[in-house]
């Protein structure tokens, strides 16, 4: 596997422990995450060669953060210091019928002041191999924007991948820009595209339903709009409650539908970065098998992460496929 380049916030999370709200407790736990590290180092749990590109405070925090980061192997020495505070957030843990809360703390983060003089993309990507964004970057600053069209183009002229993961979150995007033109200006530049329906109608202006047949028609419909993309994979979630969801996933490839079966996930333990879980396993899984293995692989990753406190995945390759083979049982290894 080449490297594989993830480009974004790098966040603290805080929680009171367990399932408290804030008002109950005041002892709380934090860990560090944010979408596309989530991604990064899930990958690097699987083997792969990661660089995570993104800016930190210029403080122990900061230290903090990127020592964790490095712990996992990820290479982050295209990471920036600044003299803003890390971006942070603060997680109520549901249960049951009782939903979780989070509310964000990250307009004058460090990483909100980044702008394309800070990043050197040709070095970064000097042994990249593929590149991963999602919707939250783009939607935080004109900066981000900017530093981020600017990966992609250069990316995509080496030849690189580009996996699109365009989540649409329309409390993120307060500095001016369109989010639906700047996803559209994005998507230009990538060639696999991670999300469902949702996403398509968001970035299509369409209104498709949910079903297989209408997901294989918007998928079909993306790629004549972006001819660059040559494969959508798409996550489904069943929630019966915040307790206990069930996970499956579907593609359309350009040549074929396919879709696996549900995961059933009884108890969760924190959901948080569970779809990058599932983007980290598929970009692993195009690397290694072929399209329905990997979004298996996917699937079940995805799957796993539901059992980790914490943002990130830290499933191993031979526990995603002991999920992949049935063995859901959960029963003592010894």
């Amino acid at each position: 596997m080449g490297q594989i380049i993830t480009f974004g916030e790098v966040l603290m999370r805080i929680s009171p422990r367990g399932n408290k709200k804030f008002v109950q407790s005041n002892i709380v736990e934090f860990y560090f995450g944010g979408t596309e590290l989530n991604v990064g180092i899930s990958i690097s749990n699987f083997g792969g060669n990661v660089k995570h590109i993104s800016a930190v405070s210029d403080d122990f925090i900061g230290d903090t953060a990127l020592t964790y980061i490095r712990k996992f192997g990820v290479d982050t020495s295209s990471v920036i210091k600044s003299k803003r505070p890390l971006g942070v957030y603060f997680l109520e843990v549901g249960a049951v019928i009782r939903p979780s809360m989070i509310s964000y703390n990250r307009s004058h983060s460090a990483f909100s002041e980044i702008e394309p003089s800070k990043v050197d993309w040709e070095n970064a990507l000097a042994d990249g191999e593929w590149i991963h964004w999602t919707g939250i970057t783009p939607a935080l600053s004109q900066g981000a924007f900017d530093v981020l069209k600017s990966g992609l183009k250069l990316a995509r002229e080496k030849g690189m991948a580009v996996s699109a993961d365009p989540t649409y979150r329309s409390g993120l995007w307060q500095y001016g820009q369109d989010p639906k033109a700047a996803l559209t200006e994005l998507m230009h530049y990538s060639t696999i595209f991670i999300g469902g329906v949702n996403e398509i109608n968001e970035v299509l202006g369409t209104d498709f339903s949910y079903s297989n047949e209408d997901f294989i028609k918007a998928s079909k419909q993306l790629i004549v709009e972006f001819p660059s993309i040559e494969k959508v994979f798409d996550k489904i979630r069943t929630s019966l409650n915040s307790s206990w969801h069930k996970i499956r996933a579907r593609m359309w490839n350009g040549i074929e539908f396919r879709e696996t079966e549900d995961i059933d996930i009884t108890h969760v333990v924190d959901r948080i970065g569970t779809g990058d879980a599932f983007a980290a396993g598929l970009i692993y899984g195009l690397q290694q098998y072929d399209d329905y293995k990997a979004m298996e692989f996917a699937s079940a990753a995805c799957a796993l992460k539901h059992t980790y406190e914490g943002d990130v995945n830290f499933a191993t390759v031979n526990e995603v496929n002991n999920i992949i083979a049935g063995n859901i049982t959960g029963r003592l290894v010894r």
